[in-house]
């Protein structure tokens, strides 16, 4: 007789945990970094973090107002976090980077709907991984409310807002050649974000 488990079906593999396989390389090379550039010694160097993440959000602010994304993606435009950051900028009496750079994605532009998600899914995961973050801010005296403001947790939890993104983004339907470049733009954003921070740092 089969035991439970022989009769029990096998879930299928989601494509947010798909996504999370084929990215860990590109994901782990970035946090490596991004630790050993020690982001939180003081205020100077979280300036410099604040930039890397200003040119990221910037990069690919477009998304969170594209038509077609929005109506795949719960509360696109809430999960926008380009004005904390300028917030966060002021509330520290800092300028915000000038850059001439065009951004990776332009108001306008059409989209290759699987590379978006692929660089969606990038910055949403890293709020879900902003409240380490958020705790090292503490020591120097930031937080949510001043200075931190764009490491913030959602009202309704970080872990809820993150499901709710991930199950959206688990049903949308794809071709073959959509679901590798899912992959593709994450792998890009883990990129970009790695190129930001050696910019941000640099001469340091």
């Amino acid at each position: 007789m089969p035991s439970a488990t022989e009769i029990l079906p096998v879930a299928e593999e989601t494509r947010t945990q798909r996504l999370k396989a084929a990215t860990h390389a590109a994901h782990e090379r970035l946090d490596k970094r991004i630790m050993q550039l020690n982001p939180f010694a003081n205020r100077e160097s979280y300036a410099r973090l604040l930039t890397m993440q200003y040119l990221f959000h910037r990069d690919l602010d477009a998304l969170f107002f594209n038509e077609q994304l929005d109506a795949l993606l719960p509360d696109l435009a809430g999960r926008r976090r380009l004005t904390l950051i300028e917030q966060d900028f002021a509330d520290l009496s800092i300028a915000k980077p000038q850059t001439e750079d065009a951004p990776s994605f332009a108001s306008g532009d059409k989209i290759a709907l699987g590379e978006a998600l692929g660089w969606l899914y990038v910055i949403e995961g890293s709020n879900l991984g902003a409240a380490f973050l958020l705790k090292y801010a503490a020591k120097l005296d930031l937080d949510e409310n001043r200075g931190a403001r764009h490491l913030a947790g959602a009202p309704e939890g970080r872990g809820l807002h993150w499901r709710t993104f991930t199950a959206a983004l688990d049903s949308v339907d794809l071709t073959d050649d959509e679901e590798r470049a899912v992959i593709a733009g994450a792998d890009a954003a883990f990129a970009r974000v790695y190129d930001f921070a050696e910019l941000a740092f640099a001469g340091r």
